[in-house]
């Protein structure tokens, strides 16, 4: 989960809780949205925390079933450590609709760094990704100075690495988690090739970063920040983006979008952040639906 500048909702297991900045957050599930004209791909969700850490506030089959009630019809359902990634590659074995994402968060480098443990867990990533053709993605990986200091950097550095060398070795998608770091992902990037398929998950930067990562190759992956009222940059980020480089993401159970923001988020919350985010690019809903759906296909190496 990747995000700048703004507030960011976690889950936790009561119905009624206490969130970072000490305000209440509502546990209740949010109403379904109007269905959108056409279908797309929850380009970034992690199905396992919601059913997990939220009581079983929403299981992965239900979810999947509501996403598709109202026109979300493919997820990209993502580990952040060990036992995520492996739950994501049995649940895409389990759901067609899925494909699964492996890698370690950036902020768990560090923490196996100085146990010793980053290159097992490195090579247990590579053969979760090698063992299934529903792995198409390695992600989310990347940097995050937010939560990891200075100390945690080299760690940080060197993960990122390794997973850009495996994205390329095994012809997956890259997918980047990017928080305050955003020269340092583009330095990194350059030194190591840009592999063929990159998406900078939760996009989070100005104009000029989303220029910058476009003429990498990138696709820029926009979440429910941007219908928060302060994301005016990010609104303005989107439209400089080219239409054939846009995706959509929940990463559900975060970032909710308005006007649900502070309740849990899922997969069937996307149709508020398209229809917002067709308003911004200045086009219709089925048009960006469309653009969506093809650019989705293209990002991830093809339909599932």
């Amino acid at each position: 989960m990747s995000t700048e500048g703004v507030e960011v909702d976690r889950p936790t297991r009561e119905r009624a809780a206490i969130g970072e900045d000490g305000r209440s957050r509502d546990r209740s599930r949010p109403a379904l949205p109007d269905p959108l004209p056409m279908s797309v791909v929850d380009a970034h969700c992690h199905l396992d925390i919601a059913d997990g850490e939220d009581g079983a506030w929403l299981g992965a089959a239900e979810a999947i079933k509501l996403a598709a009630s109202v026109g979300v019809t493919r997820i990209v359902q993502v580990g952040c450590d060990l036992p995520g990634a492996v739950w994501a590659v049995e649940a895409a074995e389990q759901y067609p609709n899925l494909i699964a994402g492996v890698a370690l968060h950036p902020n768990e480098a560090p923490k196996l760094k100085a146990a010793g443990e980053l290159d097992s867990a490195l090579a247990e990533i590579e053969r979760l990704a090698a063992a299934s053709a529903k792995v198409r993605v390695i992600g989310e990986t990347g940097l995050d100075y937010f939560r990891t200091g200075e100390d945690g950097r080299a760690a940080q550095h060197e993960s990122f690495a390794a997973h850009i060398e495996l994205a390329k070795r095994l012809d997956k998608t890259l997918m980047i988690h990017d928080r305050d770091a955003h020269d340092d992902i583009l330095a990194i990037l350059d030194t190591e090739g840009v592999p063929d398929r990159v998406v900078m998950h939760c996009f989070s930067g100005d104009t000029e970063f989303a220029r910058r990562c476009v003429e990498r190759g990138a696709f820029l992956s926009f979440a429910g920040v941007v219908t928060f009222k302060n994301a005016q940059s990010l609104r303005d980020a989107l439209a400089v983006t080219p239409l054939d480089r846009v995706l959509v993401e929940t990463d559900a159970p975060y970032l909710t979008p308005s006007p649900h923001r502070g309740q849990p988020n899922a997969s069937y919350l996307v149709p508020h952040t398209v229809r917002r985010m067709a308003g911004v690019l200045n086009i219709s809903v089925a048009e960006l639906c469309g653009a969506l759906s093809d650019n989705a296909d293209r990002a991830f190496g093809g339909r599932w």
